[in-house]
């Protein structure tokens, strides 16, 4: 099987990397591809001793060249980041001065890359089109998931979008539990970066009550929310549903602080001067700083199963709606458990969400329509209107200052705005 990775100059690669030397006996080819030649030689060097380091016999290779890499792929793993950690400080930083969140992927932060994002997505998966093998799948972990996913399937490519968040909240659940991760079930459902964990099944039992009620203060502090509304709700938020639920917190603690991509900058910084060290053969512990726990994992197992290698593991993953929440249409991305096989994802049907729930899963739902309109036609209405149904931004005078800021931010990567 031969694996493409398109971004695979970013200082995350090397744990997919590690994922695939570790998980991956399937795997004979793995390419990495990117633009900045000089960081990708970097990655790419350190890889290959990842994979010798692990007896792994893949060949592995890298190029800036997209057409030449992605030719004959049987996978496509697309992990970019349009504009680099500028991009992302900018994103969290001019929503601020509206006071409202300034996130990657929520909110007006949100908006901007993915208004920035969803071109670049469509022109390299049209290119997978048409050189990679019939039938091969795109395997999507570029945020917003849901809405790059969403335009990947409305163009016709055979794409899932994938994220970490279930598979770290399944872990820390069969850690409280004492038992081995693969044992418990997840009822996962919403849309990307806003998902509830509603159900935790082991041998059929649902554990999570269990769990409330043993481990409330721990769940509760991993998803930055008081235990109340834990309690109240009967389940466990993503983290990015502190978002909503502490928004205005969340922007006093913003105010004058490093942001998130400051930090990671300056993690990726250090990353790639440990992986020009030679002698460097595993993934530094400083790597789990950089975020997305657990995404080798998911990652390779995701592409496991829809190889026909392991059809009864569950994964998370961003698929169409066709039912599964009566709440939505039916072409709608939700992010739910699944089985998943050479057919693709099979959703394991939840159970019906009160209206705690589906309120805010419509509400972000019509925003995310919204975006991605506006990320494939362009123009300030369309910013404007997007940004006027979100939920954590919904009045006329933030959308209105809100869209000139993302515009004068986001001008260099926005054809339609130069």
């Amino acid at each position: 099987m031969k694996i493409a990775v398109v971004g695979g100059g970013s200082s995350y690669t090397p744990e997919l990397v590690d994922g695939f030397a570790r998980l991956g006996p399937m795997v004979t080819e793995l390419v990495l591809i990117d633009p900045a030649a000089e960081r990708l030689e970097v990655v790419g060097a350190f890889s290959a001793r990842v994979l010798k380091h692990y007896g792994h016999r893949a060949k592995i290779w890298w190029t800036t060249d997209l057409d030449a890499g992605v030719t004959g792929a049987d996978v496509a793993v697309i992990q970019l980041r349009v504009g680099g950690q500028q991009a992302r400080i900018a994103d969290e930083t001019f929503p601020l001065d509206c006071c409202c969140v300034g996130q990657e992927t929520t909110g007006a932060g949100g908006l901007a890359k993915a208004l920035r994002t969803v071109p670049v997505i469509l022109d390299v998966a049209e290119r997978i089109r048409r050189r990679a093998r019939p039938g091969a799948w795109i395997i999507d972990f570029t945020n917003p998931v849901g809405i790059v996913t969403r335009a990947l399937l409305d163009a016709g490519h055979r794409a899932v979008g994938l994220c970490n968040v279930a598979i770290g909240f399944q872990r820390r659940f069969a850690g409280h539990l004492g038992v081995a991760p693969s044992a418990v079930t997840l009822e996962h459902v919403g849309l990307n970066h806003l998902t509830w964990e509603r159900a935790a099944y082991v041998d059929g039992v649902n554990r999570l009550p269990e769990l409330l009620e043993k481990h409330l203060p721990e769940l509760a502090a991993e998803v930055d929310l008081p235990e109340q509304v834990l309690r109240t709700l009967g389940n466990v938020p993503s983290y990015y549903l502190s978002y909503f639920y502490a928004h205005d917190r969340h922007v006093r603690e913003a105010l004058g602080a490093q942001t998130r991509g400051q930090r990671v900058a300056e993690i990726e910084a250090t990353l790639l001067e440990m992986y020009r060290d030679v002698a460097l053969v595993e993934k530094p512990a400083l790597l789990a700083e950089r975020g997305g726990a657990f995404y080798s994992e998911a990652a390779v197992g995701l592409i496991t199963s829809l190889h026909g290698h392991d059809d009864k593991a569950v994964h998370s993953v961003n698929v169409r709606n066709e039912g599964t929440l009566p709440f939505l249409p039916d072409d709608a991305v939700i992010e739910v458990s699944a089985r998943a096989s050479t057919e693709g994802p099979r959703v394991l049907s939840p159970n019906p969400l009160p209206p705690t729930l589906s309120g805010l899963i419509t509400h972000v739902w019509g925003y995310e329509e919204l975006a991605l309109d506006a990320a494939l036609r362009g123009g300030r209405d369309r910013v404007y209107q997007a940004l006027l149904a979100h939920p954590l931004i919904g009045q006329h005078e933030r959308a209105e200052q809100l869209t000139d800021r993302l515009i004068a931010s986001g001008r260099t990567h926005l054809a339609w705005a130069r």
